[in-house]
């Protein structure tokens, strides 16, 4: 089993910035790829982004390319994503993920509880 806590979600004016964090326990000494969702009011949940443990090139979604990026320190066995140029239609439930390979939420393992982030002025 694998569990997984994010954390840094919040309220942010349109044009700022966020780190969101996603801190795993359990078995993390496996190879997996990881990612972040989001899920706004009336949608369906969409990859954000992802990346392996080997730390090849990330997956992003069209939307996000050029202003997130993910990360991980393996070595920590933590998930980031810095969301820069944050606009309102960024707004949602942001989940952690483990995937099998493809950034897809049918092809998720586990999730995360979920952290909150509303752009908004």
């Amino acid at each position: 089993q694998l569990q997984l806590v994010e954390y840094g979600g919040g309220l942010v004016q349109p044009g700022g910035s966020l780190r969101l964090s996603c801190a795993a326990s359990g078995h993390t000494s496996d190879g997996y790829t990881s990612g972040w969702f989001r899920q706004a009011p009336g949608k369906e949940r969409e990859g954000v982004s992802c990346i392996s443990r080997a730390n090849s090139v990330p997956y992003y979604a069209d939307s996000v390319k050029g202003g997130f990026t993910i990360s991980r320190n393996n070595a920590k066995n933590t998930l980031y994503l810095q969301m820069g140029s944050l606009r309102p239609e960024d707004s949602g439930v942001y989940y952690c993920a483990v995937v099998a390979n493809v950034c897809h939420r049918d092809y998720v393992d586990y999730w995360g509880q979920g952290t909150q982030v509303t752009v908004s002025s």
